[in-house]
Parts: structure tokens; sequence; C-alpha cells
């Protein structure tokens, strides 16, 4: 008994002196009520792109609209669609060269994501939907993290959560 408490003290005080990775990733949790099929979409590269499909539902005494698909597009490349792209209006954003996102923020509504915004390290804005429902802002802990994936739910119709998964891009070239 002696010897594996001198063993494990041992460890324990080489871990005290032994620095822990910095990974410098962070996950903002997933808003929305998330029933459906789990999605990603995790990819190698840089986000260049976002490509959201939104389905606008009027109502007799309201109007709402739903986020039904999205992809994303890493260096020259889309994802495969998340959700669906019929019945959706479809909106691009194109980022620039050494732009990324680092603010995801939305609404969602009724089961649904109602409303999404991305925005950029150079102050730009890309948003679609409607401002109804509970808001969610997502960025990430630490410095010079940029989006590097989404995931979360959908329902064959729409999306019904989102979450953001952040971390610093490390350019394997340079």
């Amino acid at each position: 008994m002696l010897h594996h408490f001198a063993v494990l003290s041992a460890l324990y005080a080489m871990s005290m002196t032994m620095p822990l990775p910095d990974f410098y990733y962070s996950y903002s949790p997933a808003a929305g009520d998330g029933s459906g099929t789990e999605f990603s979409t995790a990819h190698e590269g840089r986000i260049t792109g976002v490509r959201v499909y939104e389905y606008p539902s009027y109502g007799y005494y309201y109007s709402y609209n739903y986020i039904n698909g999205i992809q994303l597009r890493y260096e020259s490349n889309w994802t495969e669609l998340v959700g669906v792209s019929y019945y959706g209006n479809e909106k691009e954003m194109t980022l620039f060269d050494n732009e990324h996102f680092v603010q995801v923020s939305g609404k969602y509504y009724s089961g649904y994501i109602s409303e999404l915004m991305f925005v950029t390290n150079e102050g730009r804005s890309f948003k679609v939907g409607q401002p109804s429902g509970l808001s969610f802002n997502f960025y990430p802990t630490h410095d010079g993290s940029e989006l590097r994936f989404i995931s979360g739910r959908q329902n064959g119709f729409a999306l019904t959560s989102i979450g953001a998964h952040w971390a610093v891009y490390y350019n394997s070239t340079s």
C-alpha cells in the first residue's frame, strides 16, 4: 500500500511541473429546442463563406421565418447541405482574405432557429431570418480564435438547434 502511495505521489508531483497543452479550443453550447438528427459541418481548412436557406412563413396574425438549411465553405469547397434548401430563399456571404467569423448570434422560436447573424473580424455582418424568439450569442473564449465549424440538430424541415466550435486556425502550409 505504501508503495502505491509513493508512486502516485511521484506522478502527481511530476504532473504539477509539466505544463498542460493549450489547444485554444472552445465550444458555445447549442441553443434551440434540439429535436431531430445531429449534424456537424467539421471540415479541413478555413471557413471562407456561409450559405443559408430561409423559409418564409406568413400567417394571418403573424409572420415568422425559419432557417431550414445551411452550408459552410472551407477554402473553395462547400459542405453538404444541413437541413433542406427547397422552399427556402438562399442567401450567401463570401469572406475576404484573412477574414473570419468571430461571432454567431441569432434567435430561436417555436422549436426552430429563426434568425442567424455571423460577424467577422473585419466588422462585417451577415444576417438571415426574423428577430423573433429567444436570443443567443456565441463567441470564442480565446484571443485569435475563429469559427471552425457548427453543430446542432435539424428535423428535415429546419434547424432546431445550433452550437459553435472555435479554435485558432493554424495554416500548415505557412
